[in-house]
């Protein structure tokens, strides 16, 4: 009998409300610092910019021994979001690409005004079975959670 795969989508969008002002978010959402608040990362450092000039490699080390390489696409202070890619891992990804983007939205009315609402896309490619895609959901939400005790001053991950 042969194994099919479970056909799924190859999206995952992730979101919290952070009760802290955009700013105080903001600052922390540098890919070369996520290790800040991240709990899941062993460290978070510039790489060598290998891809193209200008382009930001940022190396992350996980806790469970993975490295992977991640180069920004896009930042905007203005916009408040990053975009970027896995380019290597090590181990090698199950799938081809991923796409992520991280955008903070500044609450400005009701019970949750000067509040952040922080949303995490990820995009793969068709290769990414379900349980990449669970993985992702689940490690966005460990993450967003992170974020928020940094953001309020609970402290989470290494002080730099």
């Amino acid at each position: 009998m042969s194994q099919t795969s479970i056909p799924t989508t190859t999206s995952v969008v992730e979101s919290s409300l952070i009760p802290a002002h955009i700013s105080q978010v903001w600052h922390l959402i540098k890919l070369q610092h996520f290790d800040v608040f991240w709990s899941a990362l062993k460290s978070s450092e510039m790489g060598q910019k290998q891809t193209s000039p200008g382009a930001d490699i940022i190396r992350w080390t996980f806790k469970d021994g993975t490295v992977q390489d991640i180069k920004q696409e896009e930042h905007s202070s203005i916009g408040h979001f990053i975009t970027f890619s896995i380019i290597t891992s090590q181990p090698a990804l199950t799938y081809t690409s991923s796409l992520s983007t991280i955008r903070l939205y500044e609450v400005t009315s009701g019970p949750h005004a000067g509040g952040t609402f922080i949303q995490w896309t990820g995009n793969f490619s068709s290769d990414a079975d379900a349980g990449v895609i669970a993985d992702a959901k689940f490690k966005r939400r460990e993450a967003l959670a992170d974020l928020e005790k940094a953001a309020v001053g609970k402290g989470v991950g290494k002080t730099t």
